[in-house]
C-alpha cells in the first residue's frame, strides 16, 4: 500500500470534524468511525450541490467495502478526505478513498457502488448524463493506491 498518496491526488475533497466521542479505549479514533469519514466524501459526490447522482427513480447501495489501516487517527483534530472515481462500470461506480490527518495518510479505502431501481430493487444500467456527470470526479490512475 502506497504512503505517497496525497489529498492533492483526489478530485474530490472535503473533511471531518473528530470528535472525543469517537474514541476508544487506546484513545485513538475507533476504526469503525473510519467508515463514517469514507461516507462523508461518498456523499459530497453523490449529492453534489445538493442534486443527486443517481438516474431519476434511482438510488447508489454500496457492494462492497475495502479499508486498509495505515496510521492510527488520534483525537482532536480533523480529518480530510479525499474521494476520486477509479472506475466507471454498467451500473457500478469504484471509488477510491484516502484519509489524512494534517500530511499523514491514515487509511485507504475502495468501495464499489452500485445504483438500484427504486421499484425494482435491482441494479439499473447509467444513462449517459450520469456518465458525464461522474466524469469530473475520475482519479488520475498514475496516483492510485492501486492497480485501478
Amino acid at each position: 500500500m502506497p504512503t505517497t498518496l496525497r489529498l492533492e491526488d483526489y478530485p474530490l475533497r472535503s473533511h471531518d470534524k473528530l470528535r472525543y466521542g469517537d474514541t476508544d479505549r487506546q484513545g485513538h479514533v475507533n476504526n469503525a468511525v473510519f467508515s463514517t469519514f469514507l461516507e462523508t466524501g461518498r456523499v459530497e459526490m453523490i449529492y453534489d450541490g445538493g442534486i443527486s447522482l443517481a438516474d431519476p427513480g434511482c438510488s447508489f447501495v454500496i457492494a462492497r467495502l475495502e479499508l486498509d489501516f495505515i496510521n492510527e487517527l488520534l483525537w482532536p483534530g480533523r480529518i480530510d478526505i479525499g474521494s476520486g472515481v477509479i472506475g466507471i462500470g454498467r451500473s457500478s461506480l469504484r471509488l477510491e478513498q484516502a484519509l489524512f490527518q494534517g500530511e499523514r495518510l491514515v487509511a485507504v479505502g475502495e468501495t464499489v457502488m452500485v445504483q438500484v431501481s427504486d421499484a425494482t430493487r435491482r441494479s439499473q444500467a447509467f444513462s449517459e448524463p450520469l456518465v458525464a456527470r461522474v466524469t469530473p470526479f475520475r482519479k488520475d490512475p498514475r496516483k492510485s493506491a492501486g492497480p485501478g
